[in-house]
């Protein structure tokens, strides 16, 4: 009899979690997996937009390997990684093992203000930089002031400069996101190994690398997720700032495929660029998180 209630207890409660799960499914199904099949198959047909397609087969997906833009824009999209990925988690790993050791008293207002960027729509953030690295913006303004007016130019009209400099505006954006990951993570960390290892006479920096980041390898792992994906997904800051210019010199692949749906009429060609490029985004991610994996 008890055997015969615990089952119907696991039933019900299955049953439940399967009635809330349904329309989350649905939800993800009708706008995350409609869609992505959707571009798929439209990838392959020529299609302008308007008039009738007409089936291309694999043909948009040899114009996309052939296409040198192309290849720019990946190029762009990797140099993107190092300032989206690499230095935000670098610099958040830093800021959570200063702030970490500190008092705990104002986290949450510390928190905030470095969180602030994610709050702020990503078209906001490209257009009030636009304006900082103009040629009388703020960073100009700032370099003229301690005496190196020299150095002040145009930033996102300069060939050399442009993609570095829309790339430290992902940095900015990033950063904030990051140090909260990780300052999330230092609180399940016992206070005892930091304690220990202060009696074996560790300092700051070996105490950062042997303890801190090993133990914030999931929190790692997660953050380089997110900001590789936004890295190699990069559109609203690049079109805000300098719409892919001068020239190409910071076109990414999201800009590349905005121009060829909507301002060059050749959907197919850029439907089989947003599949090659959401299949390289899954490979990324699937290698991230075998990387980060605990070994058995």
């Amino acid at each position: 009899m008890a055997f015969t209630r615990q089952a119907a207890a696991r039933r019900r409660r299955a049953l439940l979690a399967f009635t809330y799960l349904v329309p989350a499914i649905a939800m993800y199904v009708a706008f995350a997996i409609v869609p992505l099949l959707y571009t798929a198959w439209l990838s392959f047909f020529d299609w302008d937009g308007i008039t009738p397609g007409t089936w291309t087969g694999l043909s948009n997906y040899a114009e996309v390997v052939q296409n040198p833009e192309l290849r720019g824009a990946l190029v762009h999209a990797a140099v993107f990684v190092v300032f989206y990925s690499i230095l935000p988690i670098a610099i958040g790993l830093v800021l959570a093992g200063l702030l970490g050791r500190g008092a705990r008293r104002g986290w949450g207002a510390i928190r905030t203000i470095i969180f602030l960027p994610q709050v702020v729509p990503l078209v906001a953030v490209g257009i009030a930089w636009r304006w900082m690295y103009a040629d009388d913006g703020t960073v100009n303004q700032v370099l003229r002031a301690v005496g190196l007016g020299s150095v002040a130019r145009a930033w996102l009209g300069d060939f050399t400069l442009a993609l570095p400099a829309v790339g430290l505006v992902g940095t900015w954006v990033m950063t904030g996101l990051c140090t909260v990951f990780f300052l999330a993570g230092m609180q399940k960390i016992d206070v005892s190994l930091f304690e220990a290892a202060r009696l074996d006479g560790a300092g700051a920096v070996r105490e950062f690398l042997s303890l801190i980041v090993p133990l914030l390898r999931q929190e790692i792992a997660v953050a380089m997720t997110i900001t590789v994906i936004a890295a190699l997904a990069s559109f609203d800051v690049v079109f805000a700032t300098t719409g892919g210019g001068p020239g190409t010199q910071t076109t990414v692949p999201g800009v590349l495929i905005y121009r060829l749906a909507f301002t060059e009429g050749q959907v197919g060609t850029a439907c089989a660029m947003a599949t090659v490029l959401s299949a390289l985004i899954f490979a990324v991610v699937i290698c991230i998180n075998r990387l980060a994996r605990e070994k058995p």
